[in-house]
């Protein structure tokens, strides 16, 4: 099992690049006109998770950014996904 030295000196430098990136998304989510929508929201509910002390943050951010609704819906509209929960009109 290797260090937390050797850790970061194999993956210090993507992780930093993947943080730079994630900021300069938000930069770029600030700086255009519109409202933000429950997408950005979710991201931002989530990143408080990435400093808590815990070893299961990747499994939160997940069940953040998940839709924990079971009952199924009678027809989709399209293919695809979303990556966040659409509030509900409860939440509304």
């Amino acid at each position: 099992m290797p260090s937390k030295k050797e850790l970061l000196d194999l993956q210090f430098i993507e992780n930093r690049h993947l943080l730079v990136e994630l900021a300069a998304f938000l930069d770029r989510i600030d700086r255009h006109p519109g409202e933000d929508d429950y997408r950005i929201e979710a991201l931002k509910r989530a990143l408080p998770i990435l400093t808590e002390d815990r070893t299961d943050r990747a499994r939160a951010v997940l069940d953040a950014l998940s839709d924990a609704s079971i009952e199924p819906i009678p027809q989709a509209s399209f293919q695809g996904a979303f990556g966040a929960p659409r509030p509900s009109a409860a939440d509304s």
